[in-house]
C-alpha cells in the first residue's frame, strides 16, 4: 500500500453553514468540489489521513507534528462553539516521518504549551470528510508548515509518501491552503495584481498536474499574493513525485477577495484499485449476449471490493445512462444457497446516481445488515444477487390498491417508517404485508399508519453464484 491520492483544499470558516449563514452559497461551486473529494477519499478507504496546515503551530526551523493520541477542536473562535470534531492521530505514522526528517537534520516538535488544538485548516477538510467517513475509525497526522526552503518541503512531502508505502498503509493527504489574499480592493487585504497572477498560474499547474513548477514560482510574485497555501502545495508536490496520477482541478473561486482552488490528485494502478475491473465486468454483458444485467455487476463489484479489499468501489467510468444519469431509491440483496445473506436498500434516492446508490448499498449489505454478520472473502463465489430499483412512492386511500405481488408497501407514522418490497417468498396477503412493514417500523399491530405503495424493477441477469 501507498499514498493513493492528494487533494488541495481551502480552509475557508464560512464553509461551514453554522459559520457562513448563508454566506457560503456565494462559493456553490467549492463546496461541491469540497463534497466530491470527500466522496473520493472514502472510496479509497484509507487508513491514515495526513493534512498539510498553513495555521498549524509555525516554526522557523523545523516542522510541527501532532505528537498526542487525540486531538479535539471547534469554530469557536468563529462564533459557533458547538462545531466541534475529535480525531485519533497515528503516532507510529507521524514518528515515522519525523525520523526521516532527523535524518536530514530537519527538526520537528509537537504543539506549544497551550496550543494544541486543531486548527481552522485542519478543520475545514475534515468537516466535509466527516460527513463521509467516520474519523472515529481514520487516524490523522496533522502537519505544520516551515520557515525552511522549498526543497525541506517537497522532502517531507517524499517521506510521507515514504512512509505509507513502509507501513503499508492506504494514505489520502489533504493539502489544506488558500490562494492570494489579494484579488479585491475590499478584500481583507486590498488588491494587488500579483494576487490573479499567482492564483492563474497555481490554478494552471493543477490542471496540468505539472506539480514541479510549482518550486519555479517567482518569489515576489507569491510575496505579492499575499498566499497561504504554496508550502502545504509543495509538499503534497513531493508526496507525489515519482507517482503516475491523473490530476484535475475542480473549481476555483475568489468572491471575497482569497482564493479557494480544489484539486484532486489520483494515484493511478493504487493498490486494490477494482474500477477498471468493475467496469470490464459490466462491458462483458455486450460480450456474452446482454445476459448480465449491469446493476447487478455493479452490486457484485461492489460488494467484492469492500470484502476483499476494505474498500469502497469508486464509481466507475462510461456506464450506462441508466446508471450514471439515473437517481433511484435501491435495494441490494444477497442469497446465500438460497438463504438470505443481506438485504439493505434505500427508499428515495440519497446519492448522485443510481450507481452511487447501488455500491453503497450493496457495501452495507455485505457488511451492515444487523441480522447477519459481515460477508466473509471466502463466501464470495457462493453469494447470488439481485437489485430492486424502486419506483416512485404513491399514496394508497384503500387496501384494494395494494398487491402483495405487484406492489411494495410503506408504512409510516410520525419518524416511523418500515419498507416490505414486493413479491417476497411467505408473503400472500396484503394483511402479512402491512403487518411485517409496521413492525419494521416499530409500530404496533392496530396502530394508526400513513400507507404508500410502489412499483419495482428487480435485476437478476447474471447475479448467480460463482460456484454452488
Amino acid at each position: 500500500m501507498s499514498l493513493v491520492a492528494a487533494y488541495a483544499v481551502p480552509h475557508p470558516p464560512l464553509i461551514v453553514p453554522a459559520v457562513g449563514q448563508g454566506q457560503e452559497e456565494a462559493i456553490a461551486d467549492t463546496i461541491a468540489a469540497f463534497r466530491e473529494v470527500a466522496r473520493r477519499a472514502a472510496a479509497h478507504r484509507p487508513d491514515v489521513i495526513v493534512v498539510t496546515s498553513p495555521h498549524a503551530p509555525l516554526y522557523r526551523d523545523g516542522f510541527f507534528i501532532a505528537d498526542t493520541p487525540e486531538e479535539h477542536g471547534s469554530l469557536g473562535a468563529f462564533g459557533q462553539p458547538q462545531e466541534r470534531l475529535s480525531i485519533r492521530n497515528d503516532l507510529s505514522f507521524a514518528e515515522a516521518i519525523a525520523e526521516r526528517l532527523r535524518r536530514r537534520a530537519i527538526p520537528t516538535a509537537g504543539a506549544p504549551q497551550g496550543a494544541g488544538d486543531l486548527d481552522h485548516a485542519t478543520f475545514v477538510p475534515l468537516h466535509f470528510l466527516a460527513q463521509t467517513m467516520d474519523l472515529a475509525q481514520v487516524a490523522v497526522v496533522r502537519i505544520g508548515l516551515s520557515g525552511l526552503s522549498d526543497a525541506d518541503h517537497r522532502f517531507l512531502g517524499q517521506a510521507i509518501a515514504q512512509v505509507a508505502e513502509e507501513a503499508n498503509a492506504r494514505c489520502v493527504l489533504i493539502a489544506s491552503g488558500d490562494m492570494s489574499h489579494k484579488l479585491k480592493a475590499d478584500g481583507p487585504y486590498g488588491f494587488a495584481a500579483e494576487g490573479p497572477q499567482f492564483d492563474k498560474a497555481v490554478a494552471d499547474i493543477f490542471r496540468s498536474g505539472r506539480l514541479q513548477e510549482l518550486f519555479a514560482l517567482d518569489g515576489a510574485l507569491c510575496e505579492g499574493a499575499a498566499e497561504c497555501g504554496l508550502r502545504s502545495f509543495e509538499i503534497m508536490a513531493g508526496a507525489l513525485e515519482g507517482a503516475p496520477y491523473t490530476a484535475e482541478l475542480l473549481s476555483y473561486e475568489g468572491p471575497f477577495g482569497v482564493g479557494y482552488a480544489v484539486a484532486a490528485f489520483e494515484v493511478e494502478n493504487a493498490p486494490g484499485d477494482t474500477e477498471a475491473e468493475a467496469a470490464a465486468e459490466i462491458r462483458e454483458r455486450e460480450e456474452r449476449g446482454r445476459d448480465i444485467d449491469p446493476l447487478v455487476a455493479l452490486a457484485r463489484a461492489s460488494v467484492e471490493s469492500i470484502v476483499r479489499d476494505g474498500r469502497v468501489l469508486p464509481v466507475p467510468a462510461n456506464l450506462p445512462d441508466e446508471l450514471a444519469h439515473r437517481r433511484a431509491g435501491a435495494f441490494v440483496s444477497l442469497h446465500e444457497r438460497g438463504n438470505l445473506r443481506g438485504c439493505i436498500g434505500t427508499i428515495a434516492p440519497t446519492r448522485a446516481s443510481l450507481a452511487e446508490e447501488i455500491i453503497m448499498n450493496g457495501v452495507a449489505a455485505a457488511t451492515e445488515d444487523p441480522r447477519f454478520p459481515a460477508v466473509r472473502p471466502d463466501e464470495l463465489d457462493l453469494l447470488s444477487y439481485s437489485v430492486d430499483v424502486l419506483g416512485e412512492p404513491e399514496p394508497v386511500e384503500s387496501l384494494e390498491q395494494l398487491d402483495p405481488k405487484r406492489y411494495g408497501v410503506i408504512v409510516s407514522h410520525g419518524f416511523k417508517r418500515g419498507l416490505l418490497l414486493p413479491d417476497l417468498e411467505g408473503v400472500d396477503t396484503v394483511m402479512d404485508q402491512i403487518a411485517i412493514a409496521k413492525q419494521k417500523a416499530g409500530l404496533r399491530p392496530n396502530e394508526h399508519a400513513k400507507l404508500e405503495r410502489f412499483e419495482v424493477v428487480r435485476h437478476t441477469a447474471g447475479g448467480e453464484p460463482r460456484h454452488e
